[in-house]
């Protein structure tokens, strides 16, 4: 396909019948997208034009979710395996999105937007809507149509329902200066070629144009429902990026979480239910070999913590507690929401894994990201590419070696019937795994507690939990200055070998 026509349709507002029977004749690669991507960082960003934006925002989020995809409609780009269905505009996706569908040839044809494709109540502003408006996203229906397992909708934003049919954290494209003390920058996938898969054992090929002010990129994803390795979801992404412009912060392979609280912050709870967050937590499995896992916390103001590393094996936002009791949440059971893992693909370098945390009030606001950040600078003309695979799976990957945590909890300091020390909060971490199985007291297990900006309080105590198979290391800290107090603890053997993976945190004293 040339060029200048791929530019002219994707950045038209609206696409002549003579651009579109010239695109049906033509062959869509992903070459052709590499090379619109990489043309168009040249070019002045462009912002996307909203038609008629007063009408589309009458369209709410209760009046977008009226709005439904006809299924006689239905598209099928790979057959009967991966129905495609395609989401109406609204408040909160305004702005019109391109879809093509690619055939085994690589023929590419657009769909043009029609009020047609959809049922909507009869008092609905989207009858007023213009023709020609365009698209908001889609998503992937089972074969049986009940109901969808994947969507792309909104920026660069896309999820998964995970390997227990519950929709919760998302995935997108790309992050730009998250957590700053700046503007967040949102690039928008403006276009989506969807086609027969081309891997094998992969439902679905999607390929997706990035358009924002700083970056321009072209993505390719492979969509595979239920895989049994993973038993959940698995998405192939690589992404060529083309930096438009300098950006302080790049983040790579992004997921955006929910963490309200938990059994170890529960005192800011203000709800009924015990727990409520979509992740309880980071793992992160070094470059070196190493485990961690970093609990969420939900801080008084934003935070970043940083995990530098060199060719990390992988991270993710991760829901450990799968126990319906500990939610209590029979509406949105967060109890089944999916974990997502970054596989990486290939050698990443140098860099670091960057989680940011921002204060949330309730449950309704996304407010944990994660992602990697390359240690070259990204600067205006630079070009990157990551391939990696996003596993949506129950949990995290576990070492075969070291036990994991499977609780953290936190409360007053001190020893019961005794006076509570004065700003001092305790510390109690669970760990549970086949390697602590017939240790005791006796065993020489040895705990390892270390703390920056604060102080660890003797005595530090390691022990197995009666009627478990879990021990749990307990201990008190006391902050030293108004910043929190970093803290990594885990368990070692009589040979000093680690035997846990290691729990780090961002503590403050907060129960007083």
């Amino acid at each position: 396909m040339k060029l200048k026509l791929f530019i002219a349709i994707i950045f038209s507002t609206s696409t002549s019948s003579h651009a579109a029977a010239t695109l049906d004749r033509s062959e869509f690669t992903f070459e052709d997208l590499k090379a619109l991507a990489k043309a168009s960082a040249g070019e002045p960003y462009s912002p996307t034009v909203v038609p008629a934006p007063e009408l589309i925002d009458k369209i709410t989020y209760d009046q977008h979710w009226k709005i439904r995809f006809k299924e006689e409609e239905t598209l099928y780009p790979s057959g009967k395996k991966a129905p495609v269905q395609l989401f109406y505009p609204g408040r909160y996706f305004p702005e019109p999105v391109s879809i093509y569908i690619r055939d085994n040839k690589k023929h590419a044809q657009d769909v043009a937007f029609s009020n047609e494709f959809f049922d909507m109540p009869a008092d609905s502003p989207a009858h007023d809507l213009p023709e020609g408006f365009g698209f908001a996203g889609f998503r992937i229906m089972r074969p049986d149509m009940k109901p969808d397992w994947i969507s792309f909708l909104g920026a660069s934003y896309f999820r998964t329902d995970g390997p227990q049919g519950q929709y919760g954290l998302s995935a997108r494209g790309i992050a730009i200066n998250t957590g700053m003390n700046q503007p967040e920058e949102f690039p928008r996938f403006s276009a989506f070629w969807i086609g027969p898969a081309e891997q094998k054992g992969e439902s679905l090929s999607v390929w997706a144009l990035l358009d924002g002010p700083s970056i321009t990129g072209a993505y390719r994803f492979g969509l595979t429902k239920d895989n049994k390795k993973a038993k959940g979801h698995i998405t192939s992404v690589t992404a060529n990026l083309y930096m438009r412009d300098d950006v302080e912060r790049l983040g790579v392979a992004p997921l955006t979480s929910m963490y309200w609280y938990s059994e170890k912050d529960k005192t800011i709870a203000k709800d009924w239910r015990p727990e409520i967050h979509d992740s309880d937590g980071l793992a992160v499995h070094t470059g070196a070999g190493q485990y961690i896992w970093r609990p969420l916390n939900n801080p008084q103001s934003v935070s970043t913590n940083s995990f530098v590393d060199n060719n990390p094996k992988g991270f993710g936002l991760i829901q450990r507690d799968r126990n319906f009791d500990n939610y209590q949440d029979d509406g949105v059971f967060y109890n089944k929401r999916s974990s997502a893992w970054i596989k990486p693909i290939g050698e990443w370098g140098r860099g670091a894994v960057q989680l940011i945390e921002i204060p949330t009030k309730d449950e309704t606001f996304d407010n944990i990201v994660a992602y990697w950040v390359p240690e070259k600078p990204a600067r205006k003309g630079d070009e990157f590419t990551f391939s990696y695979d996003i596993e949506w799976r129950p949990l995290d990957p576990k070492s075969k070696e070291l036990a994991s945590v499977v609780n953290t909890r936190q409360g007053l300091g001190g020893i019961p019937g005794q006076p509570i020390p004065e700003g001092v909060n305790k510390m109690v971490i669970d760990f549970e795994g086949p390697v602590l199985d017939g240790l005791d007291q006796k065993s020489g297990v040895k705990p390892i507690v270390e703390a920056s900006n604060g102080e660890i309080l003797e005595p530090i105590g390691a022990y197995p939990i009666v009627g478990t198979n879990q021990w749990r290391l307990a201990f008190d800290y006391k902050q030293t200055n108004n910043n929190p107090v970093n803290i990594r603890a885990y368990l070692i053997d009589k040979k000093d070998k680690a035997i846990t993976e290691t729990w780090v945190s961002d503590a403050t004293v907060t129960i007083k």
